[in-house]
């Protein structure tokens, strides 16, 4: 396989994960394609991380070219489809309306700026400070599931289980790419710019960057649409 195609080939494989969940998951489909696309948009981010963090070859150079690359958008679609359902697919987890007592509580006066935090932390962030953009993007979500921990207490447990979820199913996904592909990860990520550690090869900013996205996803659509989790259902 030419190098170019690898990044391409990794985020269809992604997408066949997503393909699955949403096949299986029926009765999420609606919550997963929604996600999906609004989380698509964000590969449109790439031209801040190329090639300050990673510089991937691409379909027809688009990244090297343009900043932009159809994997991105790829990738980003299926990580929001499962980043937002893989809590609730392991644990079977069912949802019910909060009821009106329940959304004027105290911890819901600041409801829209918990949701928006990480995208003003990200803006501060990038625009105010030299960090490389792998931590603005990190520490941003951080902030927003710690945000999202005050406003929904009561969605604890989903968001830290949820943020280790998604990190362990991060490095499977990776893990393969650096064993078919030697030097591939020394040769797209600037590892100067960063940490340099490679946990069994992949960058642990990588793990970082799941490890915060698992947190952050994990509860937007019960934080966005007011639902909570049936005490029943969980863990079960």
């Amino acid at each position: 396989m030419t190098e170019n195609l690898v990044w391409f080939v990794w985020s269809l494989g992604l997408l066949f994960v997503w393909l699955a969940v949403f096949v299986f998951y029926r009765t999420a489909r609606t919550r997963i394609l929604r996600a999906s696309l609004l989380t698509m948009l964000f590969g449109l981010s790439e031209p801040v991380f190329v090639p300050e963090y990673w510089n991937p070859p691409s379909l027809f150079d688009l990244a090297q070219k343009t900043g932009f690359d159809i994997e991105s958008l790829l990738f980003s679609f299926a990580i929001g489809g499962m980043g937002i359902v893989i809590y609730d697919l392991l644990f079977k987890v069912k949802h019910e309306k909060m009821d009106w007592i329940e959304r004027h509580g105290r911890h819901h006066r600041f409801h829209f700026w918990t949701l928006v935090s990480p995208f003003i932390m990200f803006a501060l962030l990038y625009f105010l400070t030299d960090l490389n953009p792998i931590y603005n993007a990190s520490l941003s979500m951080f902030v927003g599931g710690l945000a999202a921990l005050w406003c929904r207490p009561d969605l604890k447990m989903k968001i830290w289980v949820s943020g280790v979820i998604f990190m362990l199913f991060y490095f499977v996904y990776l893990f393969p790419l650096v064993l078919l592909f030697p030097g591939f990860v020394e040769r797209v990520w600037v590892l100067s710019a960063i940490s340099g550690i490679l946990i069994a090869g992949v960058p642990l900013e990588e793990l970082m960057f799941a490890f915060t996205f698992g947190m952050l996803w994990s509860s937007y659509y019960e934080h966005l649409a007011w639902y909570k989790i049936k005490t029943e259902s969980v863990h079960k």
